[in-house]
């Protein structure tokens, strides 16, 4: 008879050339409360998680189904799980990934696998096929790393900077914005390309945000390729550019993150909000904690 809370932290991935390898955690999360049901039943309680499939056809449960299997167990118990997110869906914010992860967590509760950060990354990352998400969601802080059956990262905190989401109206699956990308790169311009997010990765590490974000402007792996896709791209990356340290494309998108220093950022947000009131904005800072649950108190 026991019950959890399961908290799942949302990420901004590629951070400009960074392309399906560097992801940051952000705070906004997915939190399920897990109690014991008759039945598996999934209940929305936000905005965001609004129409989401209510049964065993939920990602989450399909997920935890995946782990139970993965370690052995052919089913498990049934539970009420309440969902609350404020994490935009199909936005560029990970909100696939978060319910991947929360399908681990869920598992990891209900079965008492005791899994260890490694063993949760390798089954996210193993079912995501990239760690850019999944593993900031799972670590915390950001994350660098490359998968090939097996996951290699480096984690480093991030300090001193907001991350300034545009957020507009419309979703873009993921599928769309992969499909505008380039089948293979000429010789030399991958060379190029690999240059850029080298030193971007470098001015990651050393916190220089100033050479990210021109870093940021000069990717060739993705953003020339999708910005098409997203109206007033151009003009708000322009416009922002004069506030941040630079400006780009979240995942696959269609949401826009201006890096800003954090004694600016209120000021900054507060500005850009006004001048386009049509778009949501979101003022965030890296999660240094990535997943967790706890046990809550039986309910008498």
């Amino acid at each position: 008879m026991k019950r959890w809370q399961i908290s799942v932290p949302a990420s901004t991935a590629n951070i400009g050339p960074g392309f399906d390898s560097v992801g940051i955690a952000l705070d906004l999360y997915l939190e399920l409360e897990v109690q014991p049901g008759l039945e598996w039943e999934f209940i929305p309680m936000s905005d965001a998680v609004q129409g989401l499939p209510a049964g065993k056809d939920n990602m989450i449960y399909e997920t935890a189904l995946y782990v139970a299997d993965r370690y052995g167990y052919s089913n498990l118990p049934a539970c009420t799980v309440r969902m609350n997110s404020v994490i935009p869906l199909a936005r560029g914010l990970g909100s696939s990934a978060t319910a991947l992860v929360a399908g681990i967590e869920l598992a990891d509760c209900l079965l008492s696998l005791q899994l260890s950060d490694e063993e949760k990354l390798d089954i996210a990352v193993s079912l995501e096929g990239h760690p850019d998400n999944a593993a900031p969601s799972i670590l915390g802080g950001c994350v660098i790393g490359y998968y090939d059956d097996k996951v290699h990262y480096i984690q480093t905190p991030i300090k001193d900077v907001r991350f300034l989401a545009v957020i507009p109206s419309f979703k873009l699956a993921t599928s769309d914005a992969r499909a505008v990308l380039p089948d293979q790169l000429l010789y030399k311009d991958a060379v190029k390309a690999s240059g850029i997010a080298n030193v971007a990765v470098a001015a990651l590490l050393q916190q220089n945000w100033k050479l990210l974000g021109e870093m940021m402007t000069k990717d060739l792996f993705h953003q020339p390729y999708r910005e098409s896709m997203i109206p007033h791209y151009k003009e708000i990356t322009d416009s922002l550019q004069e506030a941040a340290y630079g400006v780009y494309l979240s995942g696959a998108g269609p949401t826009m993150i201006a890096l800003i220093d954090e004694a600016r950022a209120d000021a900054v947000h507060a500005h850009y909000r006004n001048m386009y009131p049509d778009f949501e904005w979101l003022l965030l800072s890296c999660a240094a904690k990535g997943s967790f649950a706890e046990e809550l108190a039986v309910e008498a």
